[in-house]
């Protein structure tokens, strides 16, 4: 089996401890660490042996990764059972947990400071720094989304350049230097 592998296993248990920092149970995260490993479609069973969970913790895994994108259901010709593979393509899986976290966790934000700011506005005996710092970061936080909204829809080959390019890209919209020519 592929956990045997001690490389294997240490990105499994690496993967796991990571996503408990990024907020996701470690359960989940090493099931997709092992599923993004794995050459072929894995059952569930394959996934509690290897990770040695309990059934119960790989079967809500799985609907978690499942409903992020980034796994999913297969058959496999001549098995009866269900069959699971994770998505492969690393710019994929960027984009469709970005874009899951955006709506699970952003989108509320912004509702939320949208109608904080509304009611701030005809409130005047609302503090003044109260109104003005849920406005900005309103303005701020809607920005980022129009900006993630935006970044989304380039082509994948576009967005791959940006991100290549770095903070070089700063030279194409930084103003230019005011320093007097010698």
């Amino acid at each position: 089996m592929l956990t045997d592998h001690p490389d294997a296993k240490a990105f499994i248990l690496h993967w796991g401890e990571m996503g408990t920092h990024w907020g996701v149970n470690r359960s989940v995260a090493q099931t997709h660490a092992l599923l993004y490993l794995s050459a072929a479609p894995i059952t569930a069973e394959d996934i509690v042996e290897g990770l040695g969970l309990a059934r119960s913790n790989v079967s809500t895994a799985l609907k978690e990764l499942q409903s992020y994108g980034i796994v999913r259901r297969v058959h496999v010709e001549g098995d009866r059972r269900d069959h699971f593979v994770a998505e492969t393509d690393l710019w994929e899986l960027l984009l469709r947990i970005s874009a899951e976290r955006k709506r699970r966790e952003i989108d509320p934000t912004i509702a939320l400071l949208a109608e904080l700011s509304e009611r701030l506005a005809r409130d005047d005996s609302a503090p003044k720094q109260l109104r003005e710092r849920i406005t900005r970061m309103h303005e701020f936080i809607g920005t980022l989304s129009t900006w993630y909204d935006q970044v989304r829809q380039l082509p994948k080959p576009t967005l791959i350049t940006l991100m290549k390019l770095g903070g070089r890209i700063a030279r194409f919209v930084a103003p230019k230097s005011t320093k007097p020519e010698s």
